[in-house]
């Protein structure tokens, strides 16, 4: 295939695609667990469910609904937990910092654009020295709405002056690829981060799928490490 010459802006997913943010997560989840006198759950249980934010880890830690009289108040318990370790253990994936470093190098834009709050993302970015690197960072309530609505990632591209057509977005999720194609960037899924056993990443439409971080840089027009399998 074709790789395209170089990007207009590169932006990235936060938990499960730049940021290995599982462990922090896990952590403040069994936390609460211990608190309300239950076993803690193995981190293999826990990890696929990180990307879908902390109502979704409340869910699976305790078989309860936003509906539940109680589940606020345990989901509020959990991101306190969270926030008081907010990068103990979290870091970049293995081989990420060779990809920012790259576009750095090639002056090409990038940026985080994801659905975690922005009390939350700013500080963890700042902790692992992300933060006066990125050239945008859109967070979950930057806008009225999140992906898969596209305009997040519209917003960030308008920031910096990037057309979406050539943009790439990468992350783990269906909605990540939704909001990316709705938005008309090209779109890769992370295939080292938090897909469950019942995903099914290549029916979501993604132009490919990457099975580690430097094979994001061919589709940025970097020289690869390694090539991406195509979607499908």
């Amino acid at each position: 295939m074709r790789w395209p010459r170089r990007r207009a802006a590169v932006l990235f997913d936060l938990d499960g695609t730049l940021l290995d943010t599982a462990p922090d997560m896990a952590r403040a989840l069994n936390r609460v667990l211990a608190e309300e006198g239950r076993p803690p759950l193995p981190f293999p249980c826990i990890r696929p469910v990180v990307s879908h934010g902390g109502m979704a880890l409340v869910r699976l830690g305790f078989g309860i609904g936003p509906e539940d009289p109680a589940f606020e108040r345990l989901r509020r318990r959990f991101l306190d937990h969270y926030a008081a370790g907010l990068s103990l253990e979290t870091r970049l994936f293995p081989g990420m910092e060779r990809v920012l470093a790259a576009l750095e190098a090639e002056g090409i834009p990038w940026g985080v654009v994801t659905n975690k709050p922005a009390w939350l993302t700013e500080p963890l970015l700042g902790d692992l020295g992300l933060a006066g690197r990125a050239a945008v960072v859109v967070s979950g309530d930057t806008l009225a709405v999140r992906k898969p609505d596209p305009a997040p990632i519209l917003h960030a591209l308008a920031r910096v002056g990037a057309d979406p057509a050539a943009a790439l977005y990468v992350g783990d999720a269906e909605r990540d690829v939704a909001a990316g194609r709705a938005a008309g960037t090209t779109t890769l899924v992370a295939l080292f981060g938090y897909l469950g056993a019942s995903d099914r990443p290549e029916t979501w439409g993604a132009d490919a799928l990457v099975d580690a971080p430097e094979a994001i840089l061919p589709w940025c027009g970097i020289a690869p490490a390694r090539r991406a399998a195509p979607a499908g």
